[in-house]
């Protein structure tokens, strides 16, 4: 039987008195040839296992050729409704004791959420982010301190580092693959802690996952023998001494709180200078986070989802 690949009957040549009109046979052959020689490539083993990343890259090269933008949808309206938000007073957002005088606790989600709160202290936000965020959790379906947790994150950025063009709208989708806005077997409560702590499986390297041995001697994840990602964005606890934050002001860098772990996925995800607003840049930063095409493109659909439901 003859091989599908091997054309039965040869064209004759073409004279070259044909001239243009021979043109689109010529095309035609080569297109041929390209096609049969793809087909060949695709049925070895590697090429198999390659196609899905070349794939990925393909898309991503054409959109950056193409000046696109494939990134998150972002929010319109309400984005710039946001923006208007000025926590600026008293220092750069995000800076310990940087937050403005804060509401009664209750009036930040307290009696929405049905959690209870942990003091005075809990749930400390400016009132107009407080309007901001309200309504987008009930309409997301994302826990009110989470939505503030995102926003004030972004606003955070914003005045840090600019350049970085951080929208809530990736770090509320990392939040929910992450741990569903710090609500894995735990509740989140006003103030932003997750009750009881999220300790992610030992990073032992079975069952697919990484293997990394103990960097904080049990401190946050109560295990002296290996890592585990810890808290509502899943931080391991090297990467926490580095990018550590304390976004409500109250001294303390809580990797289980998601106020102060939301800033510090901002902060990790704008390091070396990325703009989060430019293709390669923003694929960049959710592969350090996690370098799992299939995670990159769940955090990629659930941002986008939240951008577009948020308008």
């Amino acid at each position: 039987m003859m091989d599908a690949l091997t054309p039965a009957d040869p064209a004759p040549p073409i004279q070259p008195a044909d001239g243009w009109r021979a043109l689109p046979v010529r095309l035609g052959r080569r297109l041929r040839g390209a096609r049969l020689a793809v087909m060949a490539w695709t049925r070895r083993r590697y090429a198999r296992a390659a196609l899905p990343a070349i794939l990925i890259l393909t898309v991503v090269g054409v959109a950056v050729l193409a000046g696109g933008y494939v990134v998150p949808a972002l929010p319109t309206a309400t984005h710039r409704t946001f923006t208007l938000i000025d926590v600026t007073a008293g220092g750069v957002p995000g800076a310990p004791g940087s937050d403005l005088a804060g509401i009664d606790p209750s009036a930040a989600g307290g009696a929405a959420t049905g959690t209870p709160t942990r003091g005075p202290a809990a749930a400390s936000k400016p009132s107009d982010l407080v309007a901001w965020a309200r309504p987008l959790a009930a309409k997301l379906g994302i826990p009110l301190p989470a939505m503030q947790a995102y926003g004030y994150a972004e606003l955070a950025t914003t005045a840090a580092q600019p350049g970085c063009q951080l929208r809530w709208t990736t770090l509320a989708g990392i939040g929910k693959v992450e741990s569903t806005h710090g609500q894995d077997h735990a509740i989140l409560a006003p103030d932003g802690a997750a009750l009881p702590p999220i300790i992610g499986a030992p990073l032992d390297g079975q069952g697919g996952r990484m293997k990394i041995s103990d960097t904080d001697g049990g401190k946050l994840d109560l295990d002296r023998t290996w890592d585990h990602a810890v808290g509502p964005m899943q931080f391991i606890p090297s990467t926490w001494a580095t990018y550590g934050a304390d976004a409500d002001g109250n001294g303390v860098t809580d990797i289980n709180n998601v106020n102060d772990a939301a800033l510090a996925a901002a902060r990790y995800l704008c390091a070396g200078n990325r703009n989060l607003s430019v293709t390669g840049d923003w694929w960049a930063a959710i592969m350090s986070y996690n370098a799992v095409q299939a995670y990159v493109r769940d955090v990629f659909n659930a941002a986008n989802d939240y951008g577009v439901r948020s308008r």
